[in-house]
């Protein structure tokens, strides 16, 4: 069995879903109480999802030959070129990799682009998008980060089947975040939605959008008694169509 230490590398494995099934759970227990290890299994599970997408895709023949006709000029950079400025200093990978990869893909749409034209215009603006979510995903990290090193920060935590939910939150900062570890799974047309509990009204609060993740949620805290936790349609809901499947006040 790994110890904690050792849980914070298990990230991409368990995106992956390469651990045996007792080192499995235990992660999903750490995945519970660390926001940056679940922030870092959703970006392994974007770059998993685009690399299945694109080993999905057949290549057009006339791709191919336009690729090897295109050989003989292009020439390969020598030590210390551009791409060098993407080398860790310090051999850790883990978090880097997670963060960097739109980058790597952005710089490589940037080189097929003077060879091959309106595909690599394609591949520029999905780099640019997956550029985007990355940033947004880091300053949630941040946010989370503020949230949990905050002097007020507390805790409550519920369950739903054999799932785990916390929510954490700041008087001080008056904001409030999610962490979600395996709860039960739901069919494609259905999500778990967040709400503020104002007084017994309901506030949308964010939709979460996997089993095991984070969320920081939306809307300031504003006097709320706690949060609430309910299965709505995709997309979500206004108001909630069902009852909670959990309750967390802030006492």
């Amino acid at each position: 069995m790994s110890t904690a230490a050792d849980l914070h590398t298990l990230t991409g494995a368990y995106a992956a879903h390469a651990l045996p099934e007792a080192e499995s759970l235990a992660f999903e227990r750490h995945l519970a109480q660390c926001p940056a290890c679940a922030l870092e299994v959703q970006e392994f599970r974007a770059a998993l999802a685009r690399l299945g997408s694109a080993e999905a895709t057949p290549v057009p023949p006339e791709l191919k030959l336009r690729v090897m006709a295109g050989i003989a000029l292009v020439r390969q950079l020598g030590p210390g070129g551009p791409l060098d400025e993407y080398e860790p200093a310090s051999g850790d990978r883990r978090g880097r990799l997670a963060r960097s990869w739109p980058k790597f893909a952005l710089a490589a749409s940037v080189a097929v682009a003077v060879g091959l034209g309106g595909v690599a215009v394609n591949e520029h603006r999905q780099a640019e998008r997956a550029d985007r979510q990355s940033a947004r995903l880091q300053q949630q990290a941040a946010a989370f980060s503020s949230l949990l090193t905050a002097p007020d920060a507390r805790t409550r935590t519920a369950t739903a089947g054999s799932g785990v939910g916390t929510v954490v939150w700041s008087e001080s900062l008056g904001q409030a975040g999610f962490l979600a570890s395996a709860l039960p799974d739901l069919p494609k047309d259905k999500v778990y939605e967040l709400w503020f509990n104002d007084s017994g009204t309901m506030r949308p609060a964010g939709l979460l959008p996997t089993t095991t993740g984070s969320l920081l949620l939306t809307g300031g805290i504003d006097g709320a008694a706690g949060v609430g936790v309910t299965v709505e349609p995709a997309g979500g809901s206004p108001a909630p169509t069902g009852a909670p499947v959990m309750l967390m006040p802030f006492v």
